[in-house]
């Protein structure tokens, strides 16, 4: 293997989920800062995936690795379709391939409802549940940070985000010609994306591989940071080599 001079780093491209920003990966960006130059994106300003890739690639690297969580994930996959010389290798953290179900479109109308009556206050509360595993509902270092996110983040952007997010199409059919190393992490207590969805991905991208984290559920970089920043080391370390 060839191992990357000793003061050199890759850039690393992180994308957000709904209602997150920055915070969702600052322990990875503090824990790779050594061997990654990490760059957070903003995925508030745009009401569908193909403009928040647009975006996304508008002020991206010309190179770089590529990592998304759940909505981020979707956004990560159509740069792969839109992109793929750019990117070095593909992490996708509790997410999944598929387009909603219709109970997903039912619940996510609900939310979108909620918030347009002026009830945005109630919609994190309501997610909170499905988001991170029960233990940590009263823990500051996770549930008090999702619930500081989602006020940065603020109505207007959750509106542009669930639209994108309904509005996104199946990636199934384009997994196959992803031939970049990819790293699937999920927490096994995701309730929004269980690990049988990104298995299904790993499975799918030639060489893929699938890790799951116990006592997680949909946000392991903030529940697991340690085994998902260690993950992720792994992951880039192999890149020098790939590339």
């Amino acid at each position: 293997m060839m191992h990357p001079p000793q003061d050199a780093r890759l850039p690393l491209l992180l994308l957000p989920g709904l209602l997150c920003d920055h915070a969702l990966w600052a322990h990875q960006v503090a824990a790779l800062a050594d061997i990654a130059e990490s760059q957070v994106a903003d995925l508030t300003n745009a009401d569908s995936v193909a403009a928040m890739a647009t975006q996304v690639l508008a002020t991206a690297p010309q190179r770089f690795a590529l990592a998304g969580l759940s909505m981020g994930g979707y956004v990560a996959m159509e740069i792969m379709r839109r992109t793929p010389e750019r990117v070095l290798g593909l992490c996708l953290v509790d997410t999944t391939a598929r387009p909603d179900t219709d109970e997903q479109r039912e619940r996510r109308m609900a939310l979108i409802k909620l918030a347009k009556m002026g009830k945005f206050k109630g919609v994190t509360p309501r997610l909170l549940p499905a988001l991170i595993h029960p233990d940590r509902a009263n823990d500051p270092t996770v549930a008090g940070v999702v619930l500081e996110m989602a006020e940065r983040v603020g109505r207007d952007a959750f509106l542009r985000q669930q639209s994108a997010i309904l509005g996104r199409i199946d990636s199934r059919p384009f997994l196959g010609a992803i031939q970049v190393p990819t790293l699937c992490i999920v927490g096994r207590d995701d309730a929004i994306t269980p690990p049988d969805r990104l298995e299904e991905v790993a499975a799918a991208v030639p060489g893929g591989r699938c890790m799951v984290l116990d006592h997680c559920g949909h946000l392991a970089p903030l529940e697991q940071p340690d085994q998902t920043s260690a993950l992720m080391r792994e992951w880039l370390a192999g890149l020098w080599s790939a590339d």
